[in-house]
């Protein structure tokens, strides 16, 4: 039986197992750690050093071992009243081992309905997690990369024909628009694909670990969408899963259109039917592919945060915008790799709307230029 510590430093506190750690975070001229307790939860930000900390209280080190650490790491040795700081705010939230859970106060359940007739949603699962992990074993056969890569090439391959032939589809895409009974079977398809698109994103979540809190129907009439809430992806530890969860709905809009596109590919040129397909297959690459913009709150937009491992992206890099017009010298206390982040995304979010703005222009052009 180990002796009881008799000091502070030979102490070896124990963060509780479930408790998540991110890896560090880019928060304006800040590098952050995100920490959550996803059983009641809450969640707060540190430092570098708190995280040098923290992710070292495994029981097993003391804290004279993890104090040691840190003195090599940053130069300086922690003294009790240091500890005691940090210990007293993990213990005080229930973080640690041992450690009396923070009483928290019950939040009023969620409804199942939230808004009205006109804008609103509904909660449509009530594990959505479990609804999600069901879907993922169900489909797992198809998940293997054996089947998905494939089929992702075949995918791309239908958009690039899409592209060579952009004059006739185009073309046929106009000529849908002015059917109303083809137009609602196509509107109803894509529909059909948001669908799976957001079920993609909680199907991905469950394979890499991360969880499903909702999934439910998002209405402002006359427009309605499905909805797929995923908790906890930034505190995978691997960046190509957060990327993977991000880019699973564009993704499964793509597979979506595949047996559209293979019907497409048989039919004659002078099928009626190969009209509504053309416009099916161009409205929905183009809704697969916007998602992949990097900008909120699109998909691309969501992917390019994790790979920079940025916060709050969009919002940084306008705060440090206006900085630089106002304040030069409190913008140029920004660190070097920040700087570079946020005027690239600054300038870069600029032109993509600008090009945004001018591809219906253009497209309008292609179809009503004699």
């Amino acid at each position: 039986m180990s002796a009881e510590p008799t000091t502070l430093f030979e102490r070896r506190p124990r963060l509780r197992p479930e408790i998540l750690l991110s890896e560090p975070l880019l928060r304006g001229p800040a590098t952050v750690h995100l920490i959550r307790d996803p059983v009641v939860g809450s969640a707060f930000e540190v430092g570098p050093k708190e995280h040098f900390l923290i992710s070292r209280l495994d029981g097993e080190r003391s804290l004279g071992e993890i104090g040691g650490e840190y003195a090599r790491e940053f130069g300086k040795r922690l003294g009790e009243a240091n500890w005691n700081r940090l210990l007293g705010l993990l213990g005080g939230r229930g973080l640690l081992v041992g450690s009396p859970r923070r009483e928290v106060v019950a939040a009023p359940s969620t409804p199942a309905r939230v808004g009205g007739l006109y804008r609103g949603s509904l909660r449509l699962v009530a594990d959505a997690d479990a609804t999600a992990e069901r879907l993922r074993r169900l489909l797992s056969p198809l998940l293997r990369p054996v089947v998905l890569l494939p089929s992702l090439a075949l995918g791309l391959a239908l958009q690039v024909a899409l592209v060579v032939g952009i004059e006739t589809v185009l073309r046929d895409t106009w000529w849908l628009l002015r059917h109303p009974v083809p137009l609602m079977a196509v509107f109803s398809l894509l529909w059909t694909s948001t669908v799976a698109h957001e079920l993609a994103h909680g199907i991905a979540a469950r394979r890499y670990g991360a969880a499903v809190s909702e999934i439910g129907l998002r209405w402002r009439l006359p427009f309605a969408t499905m909805y797929c809430r995923v908790g906890d992806y930034r505190f995978l530890p691997r960046r190509r899963h957060q990327l993977t969860i991000a880019a699973a709905g564009a993704l499964a809009n793509l597979l979506f259109l595949l047996p559209f596109g293979l019907w497409w590919a048989v039919l004659e040129p002078a099928d009626p039917t190969r009209r509504t397909l053309s416009g099916l297959l161009l409205l929905g690459g183009v809704q697969a592919l916007v998602n992949l913009v990097p900008l909120p709150p699109l998909d691309g937009y969501t992917m390019l945060a994790h790979l920079l491992r940025a916060a709050d992206l969009a919002a940084d890099s306008g705060r440090y915008l206006r900085l630089r017009t106002r304040d030069r010298p409190a913008a140029a206390r920004y660190p070097r790799r920040a700087r570079t982040i946020y005027t690239a995304y600054g300038i870069g979010s600029c032109v993509l709307v600008c090009l945004l703005v001018a591809a219906p222009v253009t497209a309008a052009y292609a179809l009503f230029a004699p």
